[in-house]
């Protein structure tokens, strides 16, 4: 893994040097703490801020034969960290065993591979650089050259860490993104009056009829927005677009604020009202709007129940996208209040369908205005990523595609970006050594520099 890893090309060695490698994060979607970065927090070894929530690495650990204890359980943290070391040689052909040595030499200098028999020296000499003030949060990310981070947020969520990052004077803007999934999950009526009773309490309206819950939700909304927030985020397993009238949504409301079941029909009635609101407000604010969709969660009940949501047990999805998205899509379109979209899907087949279904919708105002999301979650590996590109580019325009995120729990995953960077800058290299593009440094340069950083700093104008 030397500095041309992954650049198979002279092209691409000197699109990746020279254009690719300078340019700022712009990381629009992640799921790492706020508060760790406004209290600045230092990491007392390799294991916290590794393989603390990382269900990726777990999921490989218990593949290995590896107990749940040394994933999630009470081990210590040497004695997850050497199981996870036991694991690595076995991620031969796994994208994790990339991104554990670029990891290991981006921010540690670490060249040596990670096993067993390098495992305590790795340790003991992560741990020490960890216990200086050089590897706090913040100098992490200043380390990885970040511009901007986007969180993902719940609008109860009162925004104290973002508002004390911004109050610090620290130069990375950390801004919240708004997840409204809560908001919609009718379909457990005590979890879900649960949460609308905290929505109430955070916007400080008596929420009674469904009115007064869109009242409080376009009240955080408005909080959001005062807080920099300019991009919303929803996790669905596909788009939901059914036909329903206001009576319907009002009596739909009413009857689970009773604690009353719904029909299967009248939970998509509901989640299809707000998807669409949530589009409209989105829209009036000048946001962004995210759907990540096609994730099939928690699948396995036993350890749901013992372990909760989001410990590796999700797959991939095979649900109808095509029509609930266009439906959506079109709806907010036709009364000119479709917001700037981006669309992710967890499923590979359907590629072609996302990178068909965004050209749909642009419409001249914004390059680029509907996207197709980079490689998300299962599909954020060399090979996914360079399938999404493909389909990207055979039916729409990569050079106005906004890029990489890293969608992760971990400060040290930014070096997503370095992979994604070093995959495409050798897609396009191999494109002109076969003599498919033209070999103009200045032209491929400029689409490097745009698809790295430029583009979405431009896309989403956080800042401005």
């Amino acid at each position: 893994m030397d500095e041309n890893f992954l650049l198979q090309t002279k092209t691409a060695q000197e699109l990746y040097h020279n254009h690719a490698a300078k340019m700022p994060i712009f990381d629009y979607h992640c799921h790492i703490s706020p508060q760790e970065i406004a209290a600045d927090k230092r990491f007392d070894n390799l294991s916290q801020i590794w393989l603390y929530g990382d269900h990726y690495k777990w999921r490989a650990m218990r593949t290995n034969g590896v107990q749940e204890r040394y994933c999630t359980g009470d081990a210590s943290d040497w004695e997850k960290f050497e199981k996870w070391a036991e694991t690595v040689p076995y991620t031969l052909r796994n994208p994790l065993y990339h991104w554990t040595h670029l990891e290991l030499k981006k921010f540690f200098g670490i060249d040596k591979v990670l096993s067993p028999a390098t495992a305590r020296e790795v340790w003991e000499t992560c741990n020490a650089k960890l216990n200086t003030p050089e590897y706090s949060c913040r100098n992490i990310i200043r380390m990885a050259n970040v511009h901007t981070i986007c969180t993902t947020d719940d609008p109860v969520d009162s925004l104290e860490y973002h508002r004390q990052i911004k109050a610090s004077g620290f130069e990375v803007a950390v801004l919240p993104a708004w997840r409204p999934d809560k908001a919609m999950m009718v379909e457990n009526p005590e979890s879900f009056n649960t949460y609308v009773d905290k929505l109430g309490e955070a916007a400080n309206i008596d929420i009674e009829t469904f009115n007064d819950f869109m009242d409080a939700i376009d009240n955080r909304h408005q909080f959001f927005h005062e807080n920099g927030c300019r991009l919303s985020d929803h996790g669905l397993e596909t788009a939901y677009a059914e036909d329903y009238t206001e009576k319907e949504i009002q009596a739909i409301f009413a009857k689970v604020r009773k604690g009353q079941s719904l029909s299967q029909e009248e939970v998509l009635k509901f989640k299809s009202c707000m998807l669409y609101e949530f589009g409209i407000m989105d829209h009036s604010r000048g946001w962004t709007q995210q759907f990540h969709l096609g994730a099939l969660r928690n699948n396995n009940t036993r350890l749901f129940r013992t372990l909760g949501p989001d410990t590796g047990f999700d797959s991939i999805g095979d649900f109808e996208v095509a029509r609930p998205l266009s439906r959506l899509l079109d709806r907010l379109d036709m009364e000119n209040q479709l917001a700037q979209t981006i669309l992710y899907n967890l499923n590979p087949r359907d590629n072609e369908l996302i990178a068909t279904m965004i050209g749909n919708f642009q419409d001249g105002s914004v390059p680029g205005k509907v996207q197709f999301g980079s490689g998300w979650w299962f599909l954020d590996q060399k090979d996914g990523m360079e399938k999404q590109m493909q389909a990207l580019s055979n039916l729409g325009l990569l050079s106005r595609f906004v890029g990489m995120l890293t969608d992760s729990r971990s400060f040290l995953s930014y070096t997503r970006h370095e992979y994604f960077r070093r995959t495409l800058c050798n897609l396009l290299g191999n494109d002109v050594e076969n003599g498919e593009i033209p070999h103009d440094m200045e032209l491929l340069g400029q689409m490097v520099e745009n698809i790295c950083f430029n583009n979405a700093y431009n896309y989403f104008k956080f800042n401005r």
